[in-house]
């Protein structure tokens, strides 16, 4: 039996970092992978290969040329799945090949098969060539999702799928509808409108992203209406049908039925936890597989930690990746510091949504005596030079002390612009410092300036 310091169950961003560390630390680190390929849902199904589809289906309907080129400058309408495809392919092949090498320079010996408990500090590896059994002082559970099932949708893989078979389409359909108006939903809606598909958004909330700022989410529910995307929200889904004519029909608890030639079902995620045996572990996890953890990550086992998507919000990989460095340093005894007040949420619609801080909702709520301080893209010269006209930059500020409280962008590029406010806020710096920094010209960061001037100006 094969002892090591650390094994770290599951490759994806958490997994990755929490091996890298605890390699770095000089211990031996085991990673178990049940996928042939490395990477986890992050790489190969969700945030690597979702990103590269809104990035190629921006560039080959040449979105943001219509600005200056008309309507018909794309070529949306002959775009097919296999173009899409083509861009994802390479780009998830490339992370793959990345991801490897770095485990490999590191030292991280790579063992693919389903890792089950045996005990606390025991585990199985299963593949098809039999098994292998190892030993651990400390473990790292970062096996992260998969889609929620419902037994009223029959998902198939072809015209009713998740959010893990989208590659899986044989063609772009004509009529889609998106059931969830979650960060998933959202996202995906927003790229099929982008190609001309007619997008039907069912969310049985009363508005999209309910945890981001309301005044970002009602410009992009406008934006998603000038595409043509209908939403019907304070509805929920009773049942699915897959039609003889080869179309889908959803039907609503409240009565309603919509037809579409596909339907994307992106309500919640599982935790994958099915296969490990967490009881042997004498670990227990949620009715959505979701395991608890402390502010260290540790489970109710002080040397077994979880990371990463199983774990629940906020679910994003920028996160898993920080959480699975913390963890492994915590296990070893490794200074370290982080702050989650100042994690940044980046959220890949079309145009993007990317904050940090507080949202005016919950300054209302704390009785926060705030001000607000806003910038549009189209008063900015690169705003207008790459047509992207349609964003805008919010402030939140502090009215007595000027300290910045919350950063909010709808925009291209709002996902980077965001991190400039993000520094300033990890360190309670004030709007002012906007006002006194000279941005280069023309650039999108110009943003910051018009905004911490127009909070000013409302002061006074």
């Amino acid at each position: 039996m094969q002892p090591y310091d650390l094994i770290v169950i599951g490759s994806g961003p958490g997994g990755q970092r929490a091996a890298i560390q605890g390699a770095k630390a000089g211990k031996r680190v085991a990673m178990i992978e049940k996928q042939s390929a490395i990477g986890g849902v992050c790489i190969n199904t969700g945030t690597i290969p979702s990103k590269t589809m809104r990035e190629a289906v921006l560039h080959l309907s040449g979105f943001y040329s219509k600005n200056f080129y008309g309507a018909n400058r794309g070529a949306a309408a002959t775009i097919t799945m296999a173009d899409v495809i083509f861009r994802i392919q390479r780009v998830v092949e490339n992370e793959v090949g990345v991801t490897q090498d770095q485990l490999k320079r590191n030292g991280v010996d790579v063992l693919h098969g389903t890792g089950k408990f045996i005990d606390a500090h025991h585990l199985r590896v299963e593949n098809s060539n039999g098994y292998a059994e190892i030993e651990g002082k400390y473990v790292v559970i970062a096996t992260g999702t998969t889609p929620a099932k419902n037994p009223n949708v029959p998902i198939n893989g072809r015209n009713i799928i998740d959010s893990d078979q989208i590659l899986s389409m044989p063609q772009i359909p004509r009529t889609l509808i998106v059931v969830g108006g979650g960060v998933i939903g959202v996202e995906y809606a927003c790229m099929f409108a982008t190609l001309g598909v007619r997008v039907i958004i069912v969310e049985k909330r009363p508005r999209l992203l309910e945890f981001a700022d309301t005044e970002m989410v009602e410009a992009l529910s406008y934006q998603m209406r000038d595409h043509r995307a209908t939403m019907r929200l304070s509805e929920e889904v009773e049942s699915v049908e897959a039609l003889a004519d080869g179309k889908v029909a959803a039907n609503l608890v409240s009565k309603k039925r919509i037809h579409a030639d596909a339907l994307l079902y992106a309500v919640g995620r599982q935790g994958n936890v099915e296969r490990l045996e967490l009881a042997a572990a004498g670990i227990e996890a949620d009715n959505r597989g979701r395991i608890q953890v402390d502010a260290d990550f540790r489970t109710t086992q002080p040397h077994i930690f979880a990371v990463g998507d199983v774990i629940g919000f906020p679910s994003l990989a920028s996160v898993s990746m920080e959480q699975g460095r913390i963890a492994a340093a915590r296990a070893f005894g490794l200074p370290v510091q982080t702050d989650p007040e100042s994690y940044p949420y980046g959220i890949y619609t079309i145009p993007q949504i990317s904050f940090i801080g507080k949202t005016e909702e919950q300054l209302t709520d704390a009785d926060v005596p705030y001000e607000v301080g806003v910038a549009y893209y189209r008063e900015i010269a690169r705003g207008q030079i790459a047509g992207h006209t349609d964003g805008r930059l919010k402030l939140l500020f502090h009215r007595e002390t000027l300290e910045l409280l919350g950063v909010h962008i709808f925009g291209e590029n709002a996902a980077e612009l965001l991190h400039i406010g993000q520094a300033v806020f990890k360190l309670k710096g004030k709007i002012t410092y906007f006002v006194d920094t000279v941005f280069n010209y023309p650039t999108l960061a110009e943003c910051y300036k018009t905004a911490a001037f127009n909070g000013l100006n409302r002061l006074t």
